[in-house]
């Protein structure tokens, strides 16, 4: 390394440590972000993977593979307030929102995504979508009236209109997360081949990221905020990423050993933002962890 970028890397380190974060692009100081630990949940978690807000904001939606349930709990304080689907659902992966107040939760192990009426915090099973999908690991309600789903075992995503299959990707390794761009864009993480794909709602790649400066190892799931900017979980790295409109890698939280404490993760697999709040899965510590984030 140069000694600016020797200086730099040590400066970054120290602010990792303290908790709190200035961050910048490749070139220049422009982007600046503050990060700082909030707390940790205590509830009884066996390997959380994705996290979903309630589109009214008051409950955080857990995707609790290890209990096969989905867990509800209180997005300030992280403490438990209930769950759904133990007696019927089998690794439970991810959930999204539609209108009506319906949930959809990626059941994995049933090679479904199982459909709830949500009322307040009961979840009453309607339905389901199966046709095409194996071990579904990922779910996108799309505004389009779209419902996008990445089966990890049979690596593809599938797009359902009105419960039919109207499009498909297929060529994947291992598919996850799907994320709404800013833009109407699809956000896909490519788990199996250590990339991330910008798709168009036809299921047309229209960007990757892979390799250098990225160095993905099994990236799971993401969020978006509403300039653009990606956060993606970089599971076997033990690392959070932040990405910017460019491809610039403006943050990077934890270490490339798994860890636990104020940024430090181990596995970490589901990430969820609203305003300035950032909530990580911290799942090979069983545990949900929030921070505040700040430009």
């Amino acid at each position: 390394k140069t000694s600016s970028s020797v200086k730099r890397s040590t400066m970054l380190m120290k602010l990792l440590l303290s908790g709190l974060v200035v961050v910048f692009s490749a070139t220049s100081f422009a982007a600046e972000f503050e990060v700082q630990f909030v707390l940790a949940s205590t509830a009884e978690l066996d390997n959380p993977h994705d996290l979903k807000l309630a589109p009214d904001g008051k409950y955080l939606f857990v995707s609790d593979v290890g209990n096969n349930r989905v867990v509800l709990l209180n997005p300030d304080t992280l403490e438990f307030i209930s769950s759904f689907g133990s007696d019927h659902q089998s690794g439970t992966h991810d959930v999204d929102f539609g209108a009506h107040g319906r949930a959809f939760v990626a059941d994995t192990h049933n090679n479904r995504i199982a459909i709830y009426e949500i009322n307040g915090t009961s979840a009453t099973f309607i339905d389901q979508l199966t046709e095409r999908i194996r071990g579904p690991e990922g779910v996108l309600v799309h505004p389009n009236g779209n419902i996008y789903v990445a089966g990890a075992w049979s690596n593809n995503v599938v797009a359902f209109k009105d419960g039919t299959v109207v499009a498909e990707l297929s060529g994947l390794s291992a598919p996850h997360d799907l994320e709404l761009d800013h833009n109407a864009d699809i956000w896909l993480a490519d788990a199996g081949n250590d990339r991330m794909l910008l798709l168009s709602p036809e299921l047309e790649i229209k960007r990757e990221l892979s390799g250098s400066p990225y160095y993905f190892s099994g990236v799971r799931y993401q969020d978006v905020f509403r300039d653009g900017t990606l956060i993606v979980a970089d599971k076997n790295n033990h690392q959070v990423k932040f990405i910017g409109l460019d491809g610039t890698v403006l943050l990077v939280l934890g270490e490339t050993t798994p860890g636990k404490g104020p940024m430090k993760f181990a596995t970490p697999e589901g990430i969820e933002i609203s305003e300035d709040n950032l909530w990580i899965s911290d799942s090979g510590n069983d545990r949900i962890v929030k921070y505040e984030v700040r430009r």
